[in-house]
């Protein structure tokens, strides 16, 4: 690793060097994920993906002609590999699946280059930069196989190139890129607050609304034409999100499944909304109050940050707690969420940083004694020994959260002076 003194600023050379290392890294850590052990059992979406691919192909009309249970900005990662490869394949050599996961690997190789500019602009040291980077780009083989096979990278790289462009000064660059994101996973929508806040604080009222106006315009033009031609389609869509049950990876799931290998509480595994969850009354209510406790912990976050410094600094430390609480307070948990946090929470500075980064490479690691091989032992049969694991995994999410929002207010003053 380059320069003697750990601790002093990375040159751009460096940060350049580094980059260029991370995707070399990352285009191993890709590799290897189709050997051994990670090519086993896999649970795969691509075939459903396939399925949209090849009705665009044919001429059809998403929403209208074909139910599509995700906004229209995911689209393109549907229709390119459709169009190149239409058919039936899912060989991982041929057809839509490989042209799926090029597309997945360039998003990832995005996400690094977005990361080293946020680094390069908060003037982080060598050693900072190189093991940030590194660690993300390795982090593939901590989660395993559903990396290569779910579209959450195409998001994840945007949310990444968002936050760069914010912390680099453009702003409204920044703003658009959030809108973006929102049309592809609707959850870079939890930033916009914090983005918002930013600009204000830094340029103004007028600049931080016409920054959200900007977001709003972005999701706006993009759905629009699909609301036009099938309001009804789209409304189903985003419908069927809002209404999902307590999925079974969730955190109080989790807490329903120690509680029935304890006391023996009663729970029953349904499958619907695409996953399988948890039914009856009480998985009814610990998901209302999974939502409460979310949105709450949210609201605090964003206050936190508005009420602080805006300074670059506190942007990333509070734009990694909030995609941290949204997954893990949430109903909904699934295997491809950790994705969205890898390009993000090695970002956080210092030791705090360190120690999130640790505890995110152990969620993704507890993610994988289940998921993919072992998967439906744990949703529908509630094995013992794997509920426990998924518990671990949600409160090692739970601590993750903890560690980046503990005195957010103290810590973000008494870095007024950070750049």
């Amino acid at each position: 690793m380059p320069g003697s003194n750990p601790n002093k600023q990375a040159s751009e050379r460096s940060v350049v060097a580094a980059a260029f290392a991370a995707i070399a890294l990352f285009v191993v850590s890709w590799m290897l994920l189709h050997v051994g052990f990670y090519k086993h059992r896999q649970l795969i979406d691509t075939p459903v993906y396939q399925r949209y691919g090849n009705a665009i192909a044919d001429g059809k009309v998403p929403y209208r002609d074909f139910e599509l249970e995700y906004p229209p900005g995911a689209l393109p990662i549907f229709a390119l590999p459709g169009l190149a490869k239409p058919g039936k394949d899912q060989h991982v050599t041929t057809g839509f699946r490989r042209s799926f996961e090029t597309i997945m690997w360039l998003c990832g190789a995005v996400a690094l280059m977005a990361m080293a500019v946020v680094l390069r602009v908060l003037r982080r040291s060598t050693v900072n930069v190189w093991s940030s980077l590194c660690f993300a780009a390795l982090a593939p083989l901590l989660l395993g196989s559903v990396l290569l096979s779910r579209f959450d990278l195409w998001p994840a790289a945007i949310v990444a190139a968002a936050l760069a462009a914010l912390v680099s000064g453009r702003l409204r660059l920044g703003h658009l890129l959030l809108g973006l994101g929102i049309t592809a996973k609707l959850y870079p929508a939890v930033l916009v607050p914090l983005g918002v806040a930013f600009v204000w604080r830094r340029a103004g009222r007028r600049e931080a609304l016409a920054c959200l106006g900007l977001t709003l315009a972005v999701v706006a033009v993009i759905f629009a034409p699909f609301v036009v031609l099938s309001p009804g389609g789209v409304w189903q869509s985003l419908s069927v999100q809002l209404r999902r049950p307590l999925q079974v990876e969730s955190l109080g799931s989790a807490l329903l499944l120690a509680a029935r290998h304890v006391f023996g509480l009663g729970v029953t595994a349904e499958t619907s909304h695409g996953s399988q969850n948890l039914g009856g009354a009480a998985a009814g209510g610990v998901a209302v109050a999974s939502v409460v406790a979310q949105a709450a912990l949210l609201i605090w976050i964003w206050v936190s940050f508005a009420r602080g410094p805006a300074s670059r600094e506190a942007l990333v430390r509070s734009s990694a707690a909030t995609l941290c609480a949204f997954i893990a307070f949430g109903k909904v948990l699934s295997p491809q969420f950790p994705i969205w946090l890898i390009p993000i929470v090695p970002l956080v500075r210092g030791r705090r940083g360190l120690l999130a980064s640790a505890l995110l490479g152990v969620a993704l690691l507890l993610t994988q004694t289940w998921f993919p091989f072992r998967y439906f032992r744990l949703a529908l049969n509630f094995e013992e020994g794997l509920s426990w694991l998924l518990l671990a995994r949600d409160l090692t999410l739970v601590v993750l959260v903890a560690v980046l929002v503990v005195t957010l207010r103290r810590t973000t003053a008494a870095r007024a002076g950070s750049p």
